[in-house]
């Protein structure tokens, strides 16, 4: 193993989490090529990386937007309220955020009113409603907007379209891809490994933050879509 191996093994892990720039993205993914010894250690810490992703992370209880609105709005709670602070506060705490969610047909907005007349008619009304977050739990997909550099078309049969998984770090870039059906001459996916490259996405993203995503691309012809 020479200098310029350790150097690039050294950029594994940012390679994977798509720390890198797009320069040494394609400097490490160029060295992978060409080195069978690096390119056999960095499959195995792509496969731990998939191991690590299977386990997932710990998911936010059911309705905890709501449960929290309550729970804060609670603990504001004043006396001598009127029924219109009540009826504020239901809008707020139950009906607001699901109109804005979704799109309810008749019979779930009448549980929904059901539910809002049995809080106007509570034992211990509050006076004042907690805002929060209307996008609270909200996930938002990862979308194309643009290619840091002009790249040939990946060459494809156009009766045998190609179907591709690509893993979205934090920051839109593409870190790591596994191709779901179809197959590719050496040529054509190294035209696809080096778009996907320079390809920059709007990430995913939960309660506002950027996340990890997956992107399914579909190869057909010269065209390309998501």
């Amino acid at each position: 193993m020479n200098t310029n191996c350790e150097q690039v093994r050294s950029l594994f892990s940012d390679y994977l989490d798509g720390a890198l720039t797009g320069h040494e993205m394609m400097d490490v993914s160029s060295h992978l090529e060409s080195c069978k010894a690096c390119k056999t250690e960095f499959a195995g810490w792509r496969t731990m990386q998939h191991s690590l992703a299977m386990i997932g992370t710990a998911k936010a209880p059911q309705n905890l937007g709501l449960k929290l609105r309550l729970a804060i709005s609670h603990e504001k709670v004043k006396s001598n309220t009127t029924w219109k602070d009540r009826l504020e506060l239901a809008w707020a705490n139950t009906l607001r955020p699901v109109v804005l969610r979704t799109a309810a047909g008749l019979a779930s907005a009448t549980i929904i009113v059901g539910g809002m007349l049995g809080m106007l008619t509570a034992v211990t009304p509050a006076a004042q409603s907690v805002m929060a977050d209307d996008d609270l739990g909200a996930y938002t997909q990862p979308h194309y907007k643009y290619s840091a550099a002009n790249m040939d078309a990946v060459l494809v049969d156009a009766d045998n379209p190609v179907v591709v998984e690509a893993l979205l770090n934090a920051r839109g870039q593409i870190y790591d891809y596994s191709i779901v059906s179809g197959t590719l001459s050496a040529d054509a996916r190294h035209n696809l490994e080096q778009r996907l490259l320079v390809s920059v996405y709007e990430p995913a993203k939960v309660f506002g933050t950027p996340v990890r995503s997956r992107i399914i691309l579909t190869f057909s012809g010269i065209s390309v879509r998501g």
